[in-house]
């Protein structure tokens, strides 16, 4: 049996949505999803613990493009909070 190579394609940064054509051209504009169980495939060439997000209809896997700040991409600042709850100023002017 012949070893199984993942593609694996990178997020543009904000992209919701895949991109992948198929044979008639048409995209599949299926939502990415982070996909927190890899198969073993994937678990073996990227690692266990990387950040990788698929497409619900046609499967295709997507690395997050580097420096992503959207919601798309999950990566936020952390903000300190009151015991309220309210977002504290941290700059005093």
């Amino acid at each position: 049996m012949s070893p199984v190579t993942v593609k694996i394609k990178e997020k543009r940064p904000g992209q919701r949505a895949c991109g992948e054509k198929d044979e008639k051209g048409e995209l599949c504009c299926g939502h990415l999803k982070r996909w927190y169980t890899p198969s073993e495939d994937v678990a073996k060439e990227f690692g266990k613990n990387v950040e990788i997000y698929r497409c619900e209809r046609c499967r295709t896997l997507y690395r997050p493009a580097p420096g992503d700040r959207s919601t798309a991409g999950q990566k936020y600042e952390p903000r300190p909070v009151n015991v309220l709850g309210a977002f504290v100023r941290t700059d005093h002017e």
